[in-house]
């Protein structure tokens, strides 16, 4: 087994499982927060049980996050030294202002939030929760500032004497293009992940006549917001892709398989064949769309892989610069029809649920197995993007294979991989069981008191 392959499948194990839960809290945190000000503006008791027991199912999603997201940090120190060494002073920095300003931020409110029911004035309690909610935003911007570095570098040099990337200018850094179109779409599928949460777990409850006050709007919200946040999504989507033909048109072609220039160029919806550049057996081909998507113009001409391939040759030297093409094409279809299967329901249900109407029990049934198209969508999105820009680590500058620790054995890796692999499944059956549980539970009846967790025998 050689030792970057085994590197490179215990990240990216352990950054999916943690990816799970990132957009659905940076979801989930404003809907609370929507949900505790409608209470406020309202005065309606039953935004007020929305709050808690959403509220409830959002902090398990938080903490969750924070506990697989600690881990990869480990991960550039241990598996990923030469990388760290060579972008630390630049990856560092975004980094940094996350773990600062962000990360405090979120966790410092969320505290107050919780232990400041009946504690604090209403509307600095409400504040706090607005402040968490925002923390969360502020944390996803500058981690995701660090990986648009790595998939498009601006403000930094190398070093001659020490042949490291230093950084010449935060600034270029978190306003990076890739990085103002970036944000935006991944909180438009968070926000798609958190409807299909709420529209999810509504209709389970509704399916079996409880709480129908508190769910049925819920429901209705939830379907609303996975519609505007599908056409969000669709909107940064088309925006990231025509960015991405001028900064890495490697993968732009490489999601579709398109080995020769093409002008126009079509996208292929379906294809049966080995993605290799020989002919395939079938595949189902809609013209000019790939042209519009990736340079505005239906006629537009997008690069082939064998042309960009051999311009990087020219321009980096020997080398194979393409990514693994099976997986970029059908993790960017994935990412799509996920997402866009969301949205759909969204639309079903708005209408099947309309005033005067009951939805049936099989659009209950529909709406919670759909919880899980929003987390697909996002889990195929981010394969595709850190896929796609293979074989580099930071595009153009530092190549994957370069990246890992030297002095790491294939032994070590292989025993961590598996422990890792193994503790997160565990995780991801414990979380399952208490978000189940939780939900079954349901909100806490109308009229009982709903005290935060009091530790008496504890001093201060």
């Amino acid at each position: 087994m050689d030792k970057l392959y085994l590197a490179r499948w215990q990240f990216g194990i352990t950054t999916v499982y943690h990816f799970i839960f990132v957009p659905l809290t940076i979801g989930l945190a404003i809907l609370v927060a929507s949900m505790q000000t409608t209470w406020h503006i309202t005065g309606n008791e039953v935004y007020l049980r929305m709050t808690k027991f959403f509220g409830k199912l959002f902090l398990v999603s938080f903490f969750m996050g924070v506990v697989t997201g600690i881990w990869q940090e480990f991960q550039f120190g241990m598996n990923w030294s030469s990388y760290s060494r060579f972008v630390g002073d630049v990856f560092g920095a975004p980094l940094a202002m996350e773990g600062l300003l962000a990360f405090f931020l979120e966790s410092t409110f969320l505290g107050l939030w919780i232990f400041g029911w009946n504690r604090l004035p209403p509307l600095v309690h409400l504040a706090t929760i607005w402040l968490a909610a925002i923390g969360t935003v502020a944390s996803a911007y500058f981690i995701l500032a660090a990986n648009s570095w790595m998939q498009h570098p601006v403000g930094y040099w190398i070093n001659p004497g020490t042949r490291r990337a230093e950084l010449t200018s935060i600034w270029a850094v978190i306003s990076n293009p890739t990085n103002l179109v970036t944000v935006p779409h991944v909180l438009f599928a968070a926000f798609l992940t958190a409807a299909g949460f709420l529209v999810g777990v509504s209709a389970w409850h509704l399916a079996r006549r409880s709480e129908t006050a508190l769910f049925r709007p819920a429901l209705r919200a939830g379907l609303v917001l996975l519609i505007v946040a599908g056409i969000g999504a669709a909107i940064t989507g088309d925006i990231q892709a025509k960015i991405m033909t001028v900064q890495q048109p490697m993968k732009i072609a490489s999601a579709e398989a398109l080995y020769e220039t093409s002008t126009p160029a079509p996208f292929s919806l379906f294809t049966i064949g080995n993605l290799s550049g020989e002919k395939a057996i079938w595949s189902l081909r809609v013209p000019h769309v790939l042209s519009y998507l990736a340079t505005g113009n239906s006629d537009g001409t997008v690069q082939g892989v064998n042309d960009v391939q051999r311009e990087y040759v020219a321009r980096f030297g020997p080398g194979d610069y393409r990514p693994y093409i099976p997986v970029t094409y059908w993790s960017f279809r994935l990412m799509i029809g996920f997402g866009g299967l969301a949205s759909l329901l969204g639309l079903v249900g708005l209408w099947v649920s309309r005033p005067g109407r009951t939805p049936g029990r099989w659009f209950y049934r529909a709406a919670v197995v759909a919880m899980v198209l929003p987390f697909i969508g996002n889990t195929a999105g981010w394969v595709f993007t850190e896929m796609g820009r293979q074989p580099w680590t930071v595009v153009g500058v530092f190549k994957t294979a370069e990246s890992d620790s030297p002095g790491v054995d294939v032994a070590t890796l292989a025993i961590s991989l598996g422990a890792f692999t193994l503790i997160y499944g565990i995780l991801a059956a414990i979380t399952a069981v208490i978000m189940v549980r939780m939900v079954r539970a349901g909100p806490t009846p109308a009229g009982e008191s709903e005290e935060p967790p009091h530790f008496p025998h504890l001093t201060y």
